[in-house]
Order: structure tokens, then C-alpha cells, then sequence
């Protein structure tokens, strides 16, 4: 199974830069979308592949946001949201539901440092999230959630982590202590730094101009830790430009 992460900063201007010409030549079961910046219904056919199924979940109030899973085989369920309250009116979160894997695209708040609203909500979404895995562990059934989680969790996922430390939002202590407590417990990995342990594999980039210089990791597929020996393969695609993030593809060796 090939499952692909991508978030978008815009679907119709990722589509504009080739997106969608590249991400249906790569025979993914899986396409996960964050930030669509688009309501479902605003888009074209172009956006709804003959070859997947898509579903999408928008944020209520404006077009800020938005969440899509584009899935090859017929889910059992769809879910939207995640019992977060006031943030699952902002489209974070989707899910794709078969019968032994449950699928996520998932879009955490950025927060700039000053910006006191953002930072709340950002630090609202990871309390929720953590009680969210620990409370779905014993459901005998694995997760992957793809998505951008908006922090960087250690030094090689950031070109010049010193710079950052503690300094730059994304890379503050609390949100790596936070990042560390999700994955510290033993029940959830991050798949990517499972294979690849290269300091060069960033998958966002601040400035575009920048991408020589200020490399960021902060998209990821988060998984279930019996799928540690399923995980065969990983990469980021960086040879085309959809936005400042770069697509996530992780072969699993499992079937839907």
C-alpha cells in the first residue's frame, strides 16, 4: 500500500503547478491533502479522479483550511473531526476507515509567536490529540495519520537547529516536548525516521527562495507501532514545486 501526504497551502493553485499530473502517475492507493484552502463544492471536476474516491471536510466559516483523503478502495466509514471542539469546525481532520487500518489527513494550527490566539488553539490541538491516541490504542486496529503536525521534532529536522531552538514557532520547546509525549510511549512511530535518518530529507521550506538554506520537517505519517516491519520504503519528492511543502511517500506492506 503507498500512501502519499501533501499539504497543499492552496489545492487549485497545487493542481495550477502540476499536482495532480504528478501524484496520479505514482499508483498510490492513498492521497492525503491538507490545507485545500477550497470548499468541496468550489471545485471542478478535475479535482474528483475516475481512479479514487475522494472525500473532503471544509471548514465551516471560511475557506481557511480543509482536509481531503482521495482512497482507491471503498472505505467502510468516513470520519470528520475529532471531538476537539471548536477546532473541528476548521476542517483539521479526516479519516478513512477499512477493515484493519484507519487513515487520517490531518492539519495541525500554525501559531507565529505573537500571535496569542494561534498559539492557544495550537496548544489546544495537541492536548486533544494525545488523549485522542492514547484512548484509540487498544482498538485492534492500526492508524496512519498523515498530515503536517506544524513542529519539528529533533535537531536533524531543521537545517539549522541552533537558529531555532526554542526561538522560532514550530520549533519551541513545549511543542518538541509535545511531539516527544506522542511518540515516547512506545505505541506510535514516526514512519519516515524509521528508514531514513538523512538531515537533508525536509519537506518545508518558509520562503521558496530559501530552499537551499532553511529546510524544515514537519510533515510526517505517524503510525501504529505493529506497523514498524510493515514500513518499505520512504521519500519526499522534492524534484517539482506544488508549494512550500514537499509530498510524503511511504510504501507499507500491507493491503487495504
Amino acid at each position: 500500500m503507498r500512501v502519499i501526504s501533501f499539504c497543499a497551502e492552496g489545492i487549485k493553485k497545487a493542481a495550477k503547478a502540476g499536482f495532480f499530473d504528478w501524484v496520479l502517475k505514482q499508483d498510490a492507493d492513498i492521497i492525503a491533502i491538507q490545507d485545500l484552502q477550497a470548499w468541496e463544492y468550489d471545485l471542478s471536476n478535475d479535482f474528483f479522479p475516475m481512479e479514487y474516491n475522494a472525500y473532503f471536510f471544509d471548514a465551516v466559516e471560511n475557506k481557511n483550511n480543509g482536509v481531503a483523503i482521495y482512497t482507491r478502495k471503498l472505505p467502510k466509514a468516513i470520519m470528520t473531526g475529532m471531538a476537539m471542539g471548536d477546532l473541528d469546525l476548521e476542517g483539521r481532520y479526516i479519516q478513512a476507515d477499512f477493515d484493519n487500518v484507519s487513515i487520517g489527513s490531518l492539519l495541525a494550527p500554525y501559531a507565529a509567536d505573537d500571535d496569542d490566539a494561534a498559539i492557544s488553539k495550537k496548544n489546544s490541538f495537541y492536548r486533544y490529540f494525545i488523549p485522542h491516541l492514547e484512548k484509540i490504542t487498544n482498538k485492534r486496529r492500526d492508524y496512519i495519520f498523515c498530515g503536517n503536525f506544524n513542529v519539528a521534532h529533533s535537531d536533524i529536522d531543521v537545517q539549522h537547529p541552533s537558529q531555532h531552538e526554542n526561538v522560532t514557532p514550530g520549533f519551541l520547546n513545549h511543542e518538541r516536548d509535545w511531539f516527544d509525549e506522542m511518540l515516547g510511549g512506545g505505541d506510535y512511530l514516526d514512519a519516515f525516521r524509521e528508514i531514513n535518518y538523512d538531515p537533508d530529507a525536509f519537506t518545508f521550506w518558509p520562503d521558496d527562495e530559501s530552499r537551499e538554506r532553511n529546510g524544515w520537517r514537519v510533515d510526517t505519517q505517524i503510525v501504529s507501532a505493529d506497523l514498524r516491519d510493515q514500513i518499505s520504503n520512504v521519500a519526499v519528492y522534492t524534484d517539482k514545486v506544488f508549494s512550500r511543502h514537499a509530498p510524503v511517500i511511504i510504501d507499507y506492506n500491507i493491503e487495504l
